[in-house]
């Protein structure tokens, strides 16, 4: 489980990460990545820290399964159910990326000012991509059960609610204004319905 795991954690950082960032500059010159406030302290320099912590961590919780640090071996049926549940979130995080097209970014450039994605599966969240990061990670949980596989998944969880809840949000609402305001009332922030903005909210 932990060998599988391991994979299909390195097939999600090539993907997501480096083959997309590739594709992104070859057709438009640009990677899409965003450099944050590396001011310390700041929302964005804890998400920074919060989120590499996550991605580090994610990478080592097999590893420590790999050479039998981990305490706990889930059954087979609950392991070949967190691989399933990975390679799920892994293919949420591509249809995701995708449907972004040349909005795609990882970080805000207050200066910037991309088209508003609604359609696909942004028509149900607003956040998919951290929400089948997300899924990737509970997956790798249940495959490969570690205090290492759960504090990435915390660190993921802070991480993803400060980058959202104080740097995106606030930046799509100055940026798209109402249309922004009547998106997030309709549309959950990582599940559908859940999350919804209400009229007082912002």
């Amino acid at each position: 489980m932990a060998t599988a795991a391991l994979i299909l954690y390195l097939i999600g950082l090539i993907t997501a990460f480096g083959i997309r960032t590739l594709t992104t500059w070859r057709r438009t010159g640009d990677t899409g990545f965003r450099k944050p406030n590396t001011a310390p302290f700041t929302a964005p320099w804890w998400g920074t820290v919060l989120f590499t912590s996550a991605l580090v961590l994610g990478l080592l919780a097999p590893v420590t399964g790999m050479l039998e640090l981990a305490a706990v071996r889930p059954p087979t049926a609950i392991g070949i159910a967190g691989l399933a549940t990975m390679l799920l979130g892994l293919i949420l995080v591509l249809i995701s990326q995708a449907a972004m097209g040349e909005s795609w970014r990882i970080g805000v450039d207050e200066t910037e000012h991309t088209a508003l994605v609604t359609h696909g599966v942004f028509a149900l969240i607003r956040n998919p991509i951290f929400t089948g990061m997300g899924v990737v990670l509970v997956g790798q949980l249940l495959a490969v059960p570690s205090l290492t596989a759960a504090a990435a998944l915390a660190a993921f969880t802070a991480a993803v609610q400060i980058q959202v809840r104080a740097i995106e949000e606030p930046y799509l609402l100055r940026t798209h204004g109402e249309a922004y305001r009547s998106y997030a009332a309709r549309t959950g922030r990582f599940l559908p319905l859940i999350g919804r903005w209400r009229p007082t909210d912002k």
